[in-house]
């Protein structure tokens, strides 16, 4: 691949990334929400109730970052963080009936944006993005995890 070739990917990688970030951000605002903590909620949407540090490895995030956001979030009275029965070290955090309810919203909200960002793509395109991006995230995550 040449230089041009290889600019423009990683130039399009990183302004989708960062505009997408930052239209998320924007459609989270009305909901009291900053990014990340949607992906928190979503999660346990999915999963049910979890342990904190599980929560951080799901999410890929730094355990003191899971830590703020639950924090924040059980404040908001959106989830409910439990000492584990089988070790006191450990926090289990589930949702509440008003962070389902959220959850959902935030579902309505992830459909939004993916069809605002894939408009103009034929459906053809659409059905193999998430391969295609999930291929890019694993090529990259690959690449970080070896050994100089």
């Amino acid at each position: 691949m040449d230089f041009a070739q290889a600019d423009a990917i990683n130039q399009a990688i990183r302004l989708l990334s960062l505009r997408h970030r930052a239209r998320a951000a924007a459609l989270l605002v009305p909901l009291g929400l900053h990014p990340g903590q949607e992906t928190l909620l979503l999660e346990l949407a999915r999963t049910g109730p979890m342990i904190q540090a599980q929560l951080s490895e799901t999410l890929g995030c730094e355990p003191p970052s899971v830590t703020l956001m639950t924090r924040k979030l059980e404040a908001a009275g959106h989830i409910r963080r439990d000492p584990a029965p089988t070790d006191k070290r450990a926090t289990v955090v589930t949702l509440t009936d008003r962070g389902r309810a959220l959850a959902e919203q935030i579902k309505q909200l992830w459909c939004d944006l993916a069809e605002e960002t894939v408009v103009g793509l034929s459906a053809e395109t659409v059905a193999e993005l998430p391969d295609v991006l999930n291929t890019m995230t694993g090529n990259v995550d690959g690449r970080r995890r070896r050994p100089a």
